[in-house]
């Protein structure tokens, strides 16, 4: 029985607001953890946005193009100007002249020397960068091959470059009278080809010299031999010839006709061969030839007209052909009239024009025009030194302008990271990714397009083989397994996520892809038979007589089913040989007969190459890495389902496959497309499975049996080459930044979808 509180109970109780205040600790604690919870908020965002600037920072100079500032002037002695040249430090450059003479420019100059035996007298020069040298056509049908040298010594501290001019070698290759309009040299360090045009400018020849080397005990060229008799190749060029070029491997040479024409000239021993004749500006109005030279490497050949067009053609395999010629490759912005000046870089394929007052600097890979400007006066000359980073132009009163170049990322621009680029050597255009190459003048190939498809197909294959099982397997487990079971293997699930990626992925290097190597029809007869016995067994299963089902328990069914599907998977495992036999058979090419050969059958039936690491080997390694994340996160999402939504479809008559079904999952939606895309997300930025399980091939091919690269796994390769500060280094920022967008843009897209599933299925 209750009594009523008194008064004097009253006086003892503490008034109603004191007993329901917060104590003043609690305040300050929960005030300072808010503070703090904020402050930590605030910090991963910055931090978020800080990482994203500093990429961004990163990867912004390999869209920024050349720079170019005057860095003073030198005067050259008076005198007609034929070439100039430049060391590789920028600060002794050269003027070669029409008395025989050169002359250095810079600190300690002493004057011009004389380079040509006297009474001998240039009538052309060839500046070769590469070796620098020069090859001076004279007017007694001979060829000097003038050597420049160069050597820095350092005194108090400073550098001081020495450079000395010598004519080494005279070559005769015509008759003496006979001037020489053009003249070009071709040395491989073995071979040496040289090659002229004489005559006046109503007859014309084109002869060839041909010198070998015998190559000595360890290797050095001796002395040398062979045939020092000019080759008359006059009847291989029709029409007038105007200039030639020979490549640095003594091969070929390129004659330019004052028709518009170049016949391309191939060396065998001491005989030629005319493999082509070609009209770069055939189908322009005017199709004659204002300049041709080569790029580095000497495989691609710079060409201009008259009008200014300005395009390049190199040597490749056309389809069919068994031999390489030229065909265009690309077209440049065109210039304001002829060239009239070309340097060819020696350190990239990156070289220099000028047309009236207008200098260039331009990319041979990607055709960009990294830099260009009407000058205040005419340049006659222009040359790059071996650092790329000096240009030197010539005026009409012999004045040498000394320009400053930087142009640190001439390789990389939208077009080389995102278009297609037709590369030396390639019938056509394509994607492509090689960062380094065996020589100096290898084009680096940067195309971002081929990772972000290595990228989409490995992750494409992972998702095609984690997400069936692993959201079916979450449907099971939360909706017919029974609570003791479902105790047990959702943990064991759950410890898969803990198996690191590298041992993943020497498992699928080392054990897995030599396996299915050979039993690929055993694996696709599981792929088929498997989920086909599942269905079918449960089908059969629902239809069986009530008083055989009842002798398992709801949710012990799988008892049932697994020796059955074990049964088939070993029984289809045994049959893969039988159905190679009968069905993926080819001709034997060592005799008449047939033989089983799933990878030689389709390498035939599609023309795709069979890898032993391909896409089908990542697909289930990877697969595998993510199953446990999907089935954990959709498990927890369908078992948190109100239980009285499952009981309300139970009790209107519906069976459990369908309360699951049109009940269960939907409401559960948001959770289970929250774990596809976090899922997808560990499969996007999988590393180390791709790189030990695909070899790593950057191709753009859907094949399931082919390789891939990804984002990830390039930078993972690529980072021990890089350079900080190099072209490669900021090409790996940009693959991070992509995968950071990807990212981005999927959780965001992904957000919003949940977040609609979430209002749409919602309960109150």
């Amino acid at each position: 029985m209750e009594r009523d509180v008194t008064n004097e109970d009253r006086a003892g109780m503490a008034p109603p607001a004191e007993r329901f205040r917060t104590v003043r600790s609690t305040l300050i604690v929960d005030r300072v953890m808010t503070g703090i919870i904020k402050i930590g908020g605030l910090g991963i965002i910055v931090t978020v946005f800080a990482i994203f600037g500093f990429i961004v920072w990163q990867i912004v100079p390999l869209f920024r193009g050349a720079s170019v500032a005057e860095a003073g002037t030198m005067q050259a002695p008076p005198g007609k100007a034929m070439a100039i040249g430049i060391d590789e430090w920028g600060e002794r450059p050269f003027v070669a002249y029409a008395d025989g003479t050169v002359a250095f420019l810079g600190a300690g100059s002493d004057g011009r020397t004389t380079v040509l035996p006297e009474g001998v007298r240039p009538t052309c020069v060839h500046y070769d960068l590469r070796t620098q040298s020069l090859a001076m056509g004279t007017d007694d049908g001979t060829i000097v091959r003038v050597g420049i040298s160069y050597s820095a010594e350092f005194a108090d501290g400073k550098r001081v470059i020495t450079a000395s001019a010598s004519g080494d070698e005279a070559l005769r290759i015509g008759p003496k009278g006979v001037p020489l309009v053009a003249v070009a040299i071709g040395d491989s360090g073995g071979d040496k080809l040289a090659a002229a045009i004489l005559g006046t400018t109503g007859k014309r020849s084109v002869m060839a010299l041909v010198l070998e080397h015998e190559e000595g005990l360890l290797g050095s060229a001796g002395a040398a031999s062979g045939s020092t008799e000019p080759i008359d190749l006059t009847s291989l060029v029709p029409g007038t010839p105007e200039r030639l070029l020979v490549d640095d491997r003594a091969e070929s040479i390129l004659v330019m006709t004052r028709e518009g024409d170049v016949c391309y000239l191939f060396r065998q021993g001491h005989a030629f061969e005319r493999r082509q004749i070609f009209a770069p500006f055939g189908d322009l109005p005017v199709r004659a030839i204002a300049s041709m030279d080569y790029l580095l490497g000497d495989v691609s050949a710079v060409l201009t007209s008259p009008t200014g067009e300005n395009r390049i053609f190199s040597l490749y395999y056309h389809p069919g052909a068994d031999k390489r010629t030229f065909g265009q490759t690309k077209e440049l912005a065109a210039l304001p009239g002829p060239a009239l000046g070309y340097a060819a870089s020696t350190r990239n394929k990156a070289f220099a024009v000028i047309s009236g007052s207008i200098a260039s600097l331009r990319y041979g890979t990607t055709a960009q025009v990294r830099w260009q400007k009407a000058l205040p006066f005419e340049p006659s000359a222009v040359t790059i030194n071996g650092k790329y980073d000096r240009m030197a132009l010539l005026d009409g009163e012999n004045r040498l302008h000394l320009m400053t170049v930087h142009d640190p990322h001439p390789e990389a621009g939208i077009r080389a990271l995102f278009g297609k680029v037709w590369y030396e050597g390639a019938p056509e255009a394509k994607f492509e990714w090689q960062s380094t190459g065996g020589s100096d003048d290898f084009e680096p190939k940067l195309s971002m397009v081929n990772l972000l498809f290595g990228t989409i197909k490995g992750t494409f294959y992972a998702m095609l083989f984690a997400v069936p099982i692993a959201i079916l397997g979450a449907v099971y487990t939360a909706e017919f397994m029974r609570p003791s079971y479902r105790s047990v293997i959702k943990p064991t699930v759950e410890i898969m996520a803990s198996l690191p990626s590298v041992v993943l992925g020497f498992l699928a290097a080392q054990w897995l892809a030599p396996l299915i190597e050979n039993r690929v029809p055993s694996v696709l007869l599981l792929i088929i038979l498997l989920p086909a016995s599942a269905f079918t067994v449960g089908w059969g299963w629902s239809r069986m007589p009530m008083r055989w089902r009842s002798r398992l328990k709801p949710g012990q069914e799988f008892i049932a089913f697994l020796p059955i599907l074990a049964l088939v998977a070993w029984g289809a495992w045994l049959l893969g040989p039988l159905v190679e036999r009968a069905v993926f058979t080819v001709p034997d090419p060592h005799g008449g007969g047939r033989i089983a050969d799933f990878r030689m059958w389709w390498e035939s039936f599609s023309g795709a190459k069979f890898e032993q690491r391909n896409s089908l080997v990542v697909g289930f390694m990877m697969g595998f890495a993510v199953i446990p994340i999907i089935f954990t996160i959709a498990e927890d999402a369908l078992s948190n389902v109100p239980r009285a939504l499952r009981s309300g479809s139970l009790a209107l008559g519906a069976s459990r496959w369908q309360t699951a079904m049109s009940v269960v999952v939907p409401t559960a939606s948001a959770g289970v497309f929250s774990a596809l895309m976090i899922g997808l997300g560990r499969a996007i930025g999988e590393t180390m499975i791709v790189v030990m399980a695909t070899g790593n091939t950057p191709i753009m091919d859907f094949d399931i049996f082919n390789g891939l690269r990804t984002l990830s796994a390039n930078i993972a390769v690529e980072l021990p080459e890089a350079s900080e500060g190099g072209t490669l280094y900021r090409t790996l920022f940009l693959g991070a930044l992509l995968l950071f967008l990807m990212t981005f843009v999927i959780n965001t897209v992904a957000e919003v979808l949940r977040q609609h599933l979430r209002e749409k299925y919602k309960t109150s």
